[in-house]
């Protein structure tokens, strides 16, 4: 998985997590607005005839007549209204420059009372625990050789001593990671521990000042149609917006790069950027960590968190352990081949998926294809994770493997999956 923020990740039928902003893009270039203003009139240059001046003078001197008597009548009227004149102009500080001052007694300088459970409190409430995110990747080419990309996102601060929880797909293979508070102060991130299960990551930072975690809600009682605010870090560059929307979905069945995940689904708008922002309830829970959205160009309105129950239990041993407990490990390196153009590359006949190498056995062999697991029919590896999920550590389990046309069953245990495992890894 890419880092989601420098670089392009897609994910399968039609989501996709690419927050990121492009790599050329400042996030302190300035975001300049211009009013729509027409040209002004040209003047008009050409001579006036003596007769339209005549007429001009004429006219001007019937409405000056008519003025005069009109004004008497207009002022008399209004100088009578003096209660009318008392309630709408004030006299604030007399002459000024030999002009009077006035305002209107019914507007205020004060701002108005920020309501509970509204948008603009949970706002007020969360808008310094969500963080921007930005990272360094160092790549290498044949052709360019070394070099670095960057990438942003968005994080929430869930303690006061610096821990941040993000996606994995913002921070993977990040070798820098900044973290840019509300009030602008900039610290390097530690890199605490990721899950790409669940695509959440949690790195620490030291900060000077002490920070305002976000708290934690019950993700398991939220209702459809219900209002929910997200903050995040849109484009890289506009820290702290806040959009807001509903819960169109509980519980929905995403497949995420060959993941199956179950999230929140809204329509609060997320864009490139929102990636490991939050999801707020209206009492300024985090009941969400934004992760997806339809990569399609004709949609709207489809993106997806993480709830927060899930997120919590994750975290929680990230912090704890640098990685969540109980995730299993198979050690395969596997070759998706779905088309005719790979299978002549791979010199094969059949479509499949195929075994580059083994970690935890000498029995698979490179080229192998994989039929079936404990019985159940194998085509690509998404089968393969797919059944992982109802996978333990220390199961056994039964790989039926074709090899020079005979089909075979090899057996190995599952191991649990700690930092710098692989998992299964694809290769292209």
């Amino acid at each position: 998985m890419n880092n989601g923020y420098g670089n392009n990740n897609s994910y399968n039928n039609g989501y996709n997590n690419n927050y990121s902003a492009p790599p050329e893009q400042n996030r302190y270039d300035p975001i300049v607005l211009r009013p729509a203003q027409s040209e002004p009139p040209k003047s008009d240059k050409r001579g006036i005839g003596a007769g339209v001046v005549a007429l001009i003078l004429v006219c001007s001197l019937f409405i000056s007549t008519a003025s005069g008597f009109a004004g008497g009548y207009l002022v008399s009227a209004f100088m009578q209204k003096s209660d009318i004149k008392e309630n709408v102009i004030n006299n604030f500080g007399g002459s000024n420059g030999g002009k009077t001052t006035v305002v209107y007694e019914n507007l205020s300088s004060e701002a108005s009372e920020v309501k509970e459970g509204t948008v603009e409190s949970v706002a007020a409430a969360v808008e310094n625990s969500v963080v921007e995110i930005t990272t360094e990747v160092v790549s290498t080419s044949s052709f360019f050789g070394q070099f670095v990309t960057s990438g942003a996102g968005s994080g929430v601060i869930i303690t006061a001593d610096g821990y941040i929880v993000t996606n994995n797909h913002v921070i993977d293979g990040a070798s820098n990671i900044t973290v840019r508070l509300k009030n602008g102060n900039e610290y390097k991130a530690e890199l605490i521990g990721t899950d790409a299960d669940t695509d959440l990551a949690v790195i620490k930072v030291s900060a000077e000042e002490t920070l305002p975690p976000a708290v934690f809600g019950n993700s398991d009682v939220l209702r459809v149609g219900q209002q929910v605010v997200a903050v995040g870090n849109p484009l890289g560059s506009l820290g702290g917006t806040v959009t807001t929307g509903i819960i169109s979905a509980l519980d929905r069945e995403v497949t995420v790069e060959g993941k199956k995940m179950n999230l929140l689904q809204t329509d609060t708008a997320v864009n490139p950027g929102n990636s490991g922002g939050g999801l707020f309830n209206l009492k300024g829970e985090l009941i969400g960590v934004v992760n997806a959205k339809s990569s399609g160009s004709d949609v709207e309105g489809l993106g997806f968190a993480i709830p927060a129950v899930t997120a919590a239990k994750t975290v929680s041993e990230l912090i704890e352990y640098g990685y969540v407990k109980g995730r299993v490990d198979l050690g395969l390196v596997l070759i998706d081949i779905s088309d005719s153009m790979t299978a002549m590359y791979y010199r094969v006949n059949t479509l499949g998926c195929y075994v580059s190498s083994s970690k935890y056995t000498d029995e698979l062999k490179q080229g192998d294809r994989i039929i079936a697991i404990n019985d159940t029919e194998v085509v690509y590896s998404d089968d393969i994770l797919e059944l992982k999920n109802d996978m333990s550590v220390g199961d056994t389990v039964t790989v039926t493997v074709v090899r020079n046309g005979k089909t075979l069953d090899v057996e190995f245990v599952c191991r649990e999956k700690t930092p710098g495992e692989s998992d299964i890894n694809f290769e292209t």
